[in-house]
């Protein structure tokens, strides 16, 4: 990606006009300065973006496709869908190169919209600047966030009712406009409040009629959220949220452990009625301190809810709102959570997986372009705020990354619910816990008089791993443990009980 500016210095607002020139030869082919620009060349408008990033030598851009008349233009970049908007990610202080990315691919992963990224080296006049991402720009687009269109005229009826995307994050620079909760963050140490901004329609654009629209909508869902009858599952906060998002948005910022995660670069959407309607979380943005790479608050450890921020850093100026800690209570919310949770972990989170994806992206980054990056940007072996850990080399802070995933799944793996198999028939009601399996299995069974009860596992190929027959003379709770030496091997082990004429059959997920 080559940019040049004329020679004007590029701001932090407004953005300057520059001409862009991508050069992408194909998978496995090599692109040289001296090419032609066969992917894009043109106009752009620049400026520097972030907020902490701007202070590191490594400087992060938003750029704006333009025509020669200086309008927007949709063109589509690196294979991505055609959009005006994007966003260069400069990795610097992250020296995996990877966190954002990982973050992303995780979010599309749980079947959500999330920004999709290319790596590309930049060159900005005449200067080689390193490996930078090529980010999409969270906006309202039917490859995007893709919610209807709200035009400033459209103020009544179902029409008023979406789309919106509004975001919790720093006000400095978005110009945007919002609105403060009702509701003061828990564990606040002074008078810290929660601000919630337009992001679509932006502050320029949304009508009186709109801003008042979606601002009563979150009093109301707030107000039911902290209402005594807030779990109802007619009346209560499932009636404005799509809980499923929401559940989403949590494990992708628990995973990563994300220190900025619920309290800025928050995004939440909403469809017209017509079209869903209620509150989704996300898109999921900005984890550049996230997988352990940060030594305040939360910290680095693999250890810890990011949810329990407020207890941990109760005078930090960003909190996050009460919604979290509320809906953990809710009985309902946990078992979703944790079937969600056991069904990532046998799928698409599984720790082979993700380890599996960073190995590809630093094979591909360490070929060469990864030595070129840090030659110009020499902070290996070197403290960079705000750095958990410091590795010597490129592959050390891989290495890290990985063992650091490793130990933050295990951990949630034992601190999340548990999914709770209970079934109940005539004479007989059997328990098996947990679920995903992680240490010994326990199967609790319940007999309302005497006979034979027998346990059976079985493999995907219908294989038996395990079975035990107990006859009980006299009825009772009784329960049988199996050791987890007997699991291994199976992602999805299959179960068999029976007791008389009652026979119980289901599924186990196995994560070890």
């Amino acid at each position: 990606m080559v940019i040049n500016t004329g020679g004007e210095t590029i701001l932090d607002e407004p953005k300057i006009t520059a001409d862009m020139g991508i050069i992408d030869n194909g998978p496995g082919q090599r692109n040289n300065l001296t090419d032609p620009f066969n992917n894009y060349e043109g106009k752009i408008g620049i400026e520097i973006r972030g907020s902490s990033s701007q202070s590191f030598p490594k400087k992060q851009y938003s750029i704006e496709l333009r025509d020669e008349a200086g309008e927007g233009i949709d063109a589509p970049l690196l294979g991505l869908p055609p959009e005006e908007d994007w966003v260069l990610f400069a990795p610097y202080n992250d020296k995996s190169l990877m966190r954002d990315v990982l973050a992303y691919k995780i979010g599309r992963d749980l079947g959500r919209y999330a920004p999709r990224t290319r790596y590309c080296e930049l060159v900005l006049n005449g200067n080689y600047q390193g490996i930078y991402v090529l980010i999409e720009k969270i906006k309202r687009d039917k490859n995007r966030v893709d919610i209807n269109k709200l035009n400033p005229d459209e103020n009544s009826g179902n029409d008023l009712t979406g789309g919106y995307i509004i975001k919790i994050d720093k006000e400095t620079g978005s110009g945007n406009g919002g609105w403060t909760s009702n509701y003061a963050p828990p564990n606040r140490s002074g008078s810290q409040t929660i601000f919630y901004q337009y992001d679509y329609p932006k502050a320029a654009d949304i009508s009186t009629e709109q801003k008042n629209y979606i601002k009563q909508y979150m009093i109301d869902f707030e107000t039911t959220l902290i209402g005594s009858n807030y779990n109802d599952p007619v009346t209560g906060y499932s009636r404005y949220i799509d809980v499923d998002s929401f559940i989403d948005f949590f494990i992708v910022n628990e995973v990563s452990k994300n220190v900025d995660g619920y309290r800025l670069s928050t995004f939440m959407h909403k469809q017209r009625d017509s079209d869903g309607g209620k509150l989704v979380m996300g898109p999921v943005w900005d984890f550049n301190l996230g997988f352990g790479n940060v030594n305040y608050c939360t910290d680095g450890t693999p250890s810890g809810w990011v949810t329990n921020f407020n207890n941990i850093c109760a005078g930090d100026y960003w909190l996050i709102p009460f919604w979290w800690d509320r809906l953990y209570q809710d009985g309902n919310y946990r078992s979703k959570l944790a079937a969600r949770w056991a069904e990532l972990r046998a799928g698409k989170l599984q720790t082979t997986q993700i380890h599996a994806y960073i190995d590809s992206v630093y094979s591909v980054l360490n070929t060469e372009a990864a030595n070129r990056n840090f030659v110009r940007w020499p902070v290996l072996g070197q403290y960079v705020w705000p750095n958990y850990y410091v590795g010597s080399t490129f592959l050390d802070e891989v290495n890290w990354l990985k063992n650091w995933i490793s130990q933050r799944l295990n951990w949630m793996d034992a601190n999340m619910p548990q999914v709770i198999t209970s079934l109940e028939r005539a004479g007989v009601n059997l328990t098996i816990f947990p679920n995903p399996l992680k240490d010994n299995v326990h199967v609790e069974y319940a007999i309302s008089q005497s006979g034979t009860f027998t346990f059976e596992l079985l493999n995907p190929l219908g294989q038996s791993i395990f079975l035990q027959s107990i006859t009980h003379p006299v009825p009772g709770t009784y329960q049988v443990e199996i050791n987890p030496a007997n699991l291994k091997g199976s992602k999805m082990l299959f179960y068999k009980a029976r007791f008389g004429e009652q026979v119980f059959t289901g599924k186990l997920i196995n994560i070890d």
